[in-house]
Parts: C-alpha cells; sequence; structure tokens
C-alpha cells in the first residue's frame, strides 16, 4: 500500500488516501507501438499473478460514444474537443483507475493525460492553462515513454494500417497533403513530449527496434517496481 499523490488538489469531493495498486503508463506518438506492448504486458503480468486492468483514451461510458461520433465529423472546435477529452479522462480515472488500484490491480494505460495535453498545446491550448486542468489527476508510479523517430513512424504507417486524418493533423492542416501532415504533427508533439520528459519523469525506452527488444526494456522497468517478480 502506498500514498496517492496528484498532480494538484485530486478530486477534492473524492479524497484518496491509500492505494494498493500500481498505475504505468505507456506514452508516445501515434504509431508507436504501445497497444502491441500493452498487450505483451497484460499477458506476461498475469502469468506471473497479478490483477490487471487497462484502459486508455475515449474508452469512458460517459463519452466513448460522443467521442467517437465527433471524430466522424470536423465540427468542434480544437477547445470543445480538449474539454471532451478531459471529461473522458476524469471520469475514467475517478471510476475506473482508482478502483481499480483501490482493489490492488496492476493499472495499464495506453496513454494518460500527457498526450491528450501535447494535442492541445500543439492545437493552441495554453500550456499552463493545460497542466492546471489536469491537477486532478493522479501521478503514475511509472511513465514510460516510447520514442520513435518520424523517420520510422512513417515507414511503420507505410507498410501498416495507412494514416490517418486525426493522427495526421489534419484537423488543424499542418499541410496540404495528408503525408507531409503527419510528419509536422507528428513532429509537433514529439517535441511536447520530449519537453515534459524531465518534468513529469518520463523512462524514455527506443521504440524503434524489434517488439520483444522494447518488450524486455518494459519488463525490465516494471521489475524495478516489483522486485519480486522472477525473470
Amino acid at each position: 500500500m502506498h500514498t496517492a499523490e496528484f498532480y494538484g488538489a485530486g478530486f477534492p469531493y473524492n479524497p484518496v488516501k491509500e492505494l494498493e495498486g500500481k498505475l504505468i503508463v505507456l506514452e508516445g506518438t501515434d504509431g508507436v507501438g504501445r497497444s502491441t506492448q500493452i498487450q505483451l504486458l497484460r499477458r506476461w503480468l498475469e502469468d506471473e499473478g497479478y490483477a490487471v486492468s487497462d484502459t486508455g483514451l475515449h474508452r469512458s461510458p460517459l463519452t466513448q460514444a460522443g467521442l467517437e461520433s465527433a471524430k466522424t465529423g470536423h465540427t468542434l472546435s480544437p477547445l470543445t474537443m480538449s474539454l471532451f477529452y478531459a471529461t473522458d479522462f476524469a471520469d475514467r480515472l475517478e471510476n475506473q483507475i482508482i478502483p481499480a488500484l483501490k482493489a490492488g490491480f496492476i493499472v495499464l494505460s495506453d496513454r494518460y493525460f500527457f498526450s491528450v495535453m501535447a494535442r492541445d498545446i500543439v492545437r493552441g491550448a495554453d500550456p499552463v492553462r493545460e497542466r492546471s486542468l489536469y491537477g486532478f489527476a493522479l501521478k503514475p508510479d511509472l511513465v514510460i515513454y516510447l520514442r520513435a523517430d518520424i523517420d520510422s513512424l512513417v515507414a511503420r504507417l507505410v507498410h501498416g494500417r495507412g494514416f490517418d486524418y486525426w493522427e495526421s493533423g489534419m484537423d488543424i492542416r499542418c499541410a496540404d497533403n495528408i503525408y507531409d501532415s503527419f510528419i509536422s504533427y507528428q513532429g509537433r508533439l514529439l517535441e511536447e513530449f520530449d519537453r515534459m520528459t524531465d518534468e513529469y519523469g518520463f523512462v524514455t525506452i527506443d521504440a524503434t527496434r524489434p517488439i520483444q527488444a522494447v518488450s524486455a526494456d518494459l519488463k525490465a522497468q516494471i521489475k524495478k517496481l516489483f522486485e519480486r517478480l522472477p525473470d
């Protein structure tokens, strides 16, 4: 059991003091391989006997349908989308993440508010306001930043699922075509994540390497939290 810490006031109406579980966050740009690594980590941790819960952006029952609908069109302003995602995060934190941690689960989060904040800032939001907005956020026990350069991200998507409108920043027209817009937008996101690294204590892992090599490094970092995990 450990004391819960927040980046600001937390939830004043719902104070949280002690947590049994651990919150582990995987961050990084689009296409960097977070979802694959979350699946591998969940399988490994469950094989070791741990109860595991995983979560990610726009998975709140309160907002999921609305966010998915909003992303099929392009009529909402950046501020409206920002508040939509903040609501999604707050609901998941209060009703999914914290209860799981109280019950002793290891919670694996495919991105946290850091991704939302980076996206908002790239779209013109005030960085000071963003940090204040997420003062209710619980401090994770470990944040791992999967970092890949733009050339690696482009190669993966060209030979994989292709380019997505939102992942390419086409809503803010970073360029006049989706390929160049992706490069510009993801480059800006990388800059924001790099700025956050020291501020929030990210552990950076080179995500340009093979999946198993990245997975081994992730496990090594998690074993530092759980010294009793066997090799």
